[in-house]
């Protein structure tokens, strides 16, 4: 029986909260640790269920784990079972992280040989691993399928060789998985079209101290030197982005006043930017976000009059992660805005809760929903409701905060694979929510 949470909506908050560490930066970082036998020390690790499943997974295959906090862990790959990555019990627990993925670049670059799962995770409509395991394929690796469990198997005979790849698009975790094999490839790899998110970014900054040669860092060109060996390192991981975009809308819709403690800003690129077109105001104190408690905000529209659209678009631009966050925090907002998920085709499919909550949305097509802002004349009423993803699930918990009444919201193991202990954090700033 999975736990649900009660939350009363209506209250006012108040206080500081502190993001975590980001997700999306932990699944590779981690996976980095098979790179090298030396010691790698990670800190700032969000404390959540896909990342502590990874780092479980990490033990299983051999590497020693030391668990020094919940927010820190020493990591040494210097005895790989790689036997184990063939049993039914890798492949089941793997299946269930979409973040095993990101083993495959490092294990072949190191090892000659990675397996892959069909990847498990978010009910977000298709995630391809083409771009993955084509750059494997450039760098000389083969792949097959085994149609019996749902598998990839990947092998570099011979090792892998420097190449030049124009990635079909951008994915984050594709270049991710693709730089970590490149690092220990033979000459010179370049990836265009590569992403360039934050994640990427601390990802080859990690790579470079543990040896490796990367230029071209934040740039959607890199261009790898591969090297023989890496060594240890320790690594801190940025605040989480989504968390704080996700922080400044809650605070906004239940008209709170709160400071978002070390957020990280010089990372954060536009999202503040888009929060201010939602018309939430919010000030940069040093390295804190404080947003003053407000009565109403008003959607900007484009500088001739029309109507404001968002849309989500490729580091730097902004990301689609917190798009339903947007779609939420426009609900109770002065105006109209169009919201157009590109990249995803099933992230909106949580709209309909927040209809029956009250909010006037339509949902055009599954990319794209104009929100009609109440302007806070009716609020979002309480109802009993799912969770279908970790950002629809969090935008879900919003509209509940905000709404009257009391919300029932299922499946929140979805919040929790990506948020963690969410419910005291909110707890601590006033918020009525219980864990049942």
């Amino acid at each position: 029986m999975s736990s649900v949470f009660e939350v009363r909506g209506g209250n006012r908050l108040k206080g500081e909260i502190i993001p975590q560490g980001a997700k999306n930066e932990a699944l590779q970082i981690i996976s980095a640790v098979l790179l090298t036998p030396g010691k790698v020390t990670i800190n700032n690790i969000p404390d959540i269920l896909d990342v502590n499943l990874l780092i479980e997974l990490m033990g299983d295959i051999g590497v020693k784990v030391n668990r020094i906090s919940r927010a820190s862990c020493e990591f040494q790959a210097d005895d790989i079972d790689m036997a184990y990555l063939e049993s039914a019990e890798f492949k089941k627990k793997s299946g269930r992280l979409r973040g095993s993925v990101m083993m495959a670049g490092p294990l072949l670059a190191r090892f000659g040989k990675a397996y892959i799962p069909k990847p498990g995770g978010d009910k977000i409509g298709r995630r391809r691993l083409d771009t993955h395991v084509i750059g494997f394929e450039k760098l000389g690796a083969a792949f097959v399928y085994d149609t019996d469990d749902n598998y990839f198997r990947l092998e570099s005979n011979g090792g892998l060789k420097g190449t030049y790849m124009l990635l079909d698009e951008p994915s984050v975790t594709g270049t991710a998985n693709i730089v970590m094999a490149a690092v220990l490839a033979q000459g010179t790899t370049t990836i265009y079209n590569a992403a360039c998110e934050p994640y990427l970014q601390q990802l080859c900054k990690m790579l470079t101290s543990m040896g490796a040669k990367i230029s071209g860092i934040g740039s959607n060109l890199l261009v790898i030197e591969g090297v023989s060996t890496l060594g240890g390192c320790t690594h801190a991981m940025l605040p989480d982005m989504i968390e704080i975009g996700s922080f400044i809308g809650l605070a906004a819709m239940t008209q709170s006043e709160i400071t978002i403690k070390n957020a990280g800003i010089q990372h954060l690129g536009i999202i503040p930017e888009k929060f201010r077109l939602l018309g939430i105001q919010m000030e940069f104190r040093g390295d804190d976000i404080y947003i003053p408690g407000q009565d109403s905000y008003e959607i900007q529209t484009f500088i001739d009059g029309s109507i404001l659209t968002i849309s989500d678009h490729p580091w730097p631009g902004f990301t689609p992660d917190l798009l339903s966050i947007v779609l939420v925090v426009a609900t109770q907002a002065k105006g109209s805005v169009m919201v157009h998920q590109k990249m995803f085709e099933s992230r909106l499919f949580f709209v309909d809760k927040l209809i029956d909550m009250g909010a006037q949305i339509i949902l055009c097509d599954p990319h794209r929903a104009a929100v009609i802002g109440l302007g806070r004349q009716h609020k979002l009423r309480g109802i009993t409701m799912s969770s279908p993803d970790i950002r629809a699930g969090v935008s879900l918990l919003i509209a509940a905060l905000s709404a009257e009444g009391k919300s029932t919201i299922h499946n929140i193991d979805q919040i929790d694979r990506g948020y963690q202990y969410i419910d005291d954090r909110l707890r601590n700033l006033g918020a009525d929510i219980k864990r049942v």
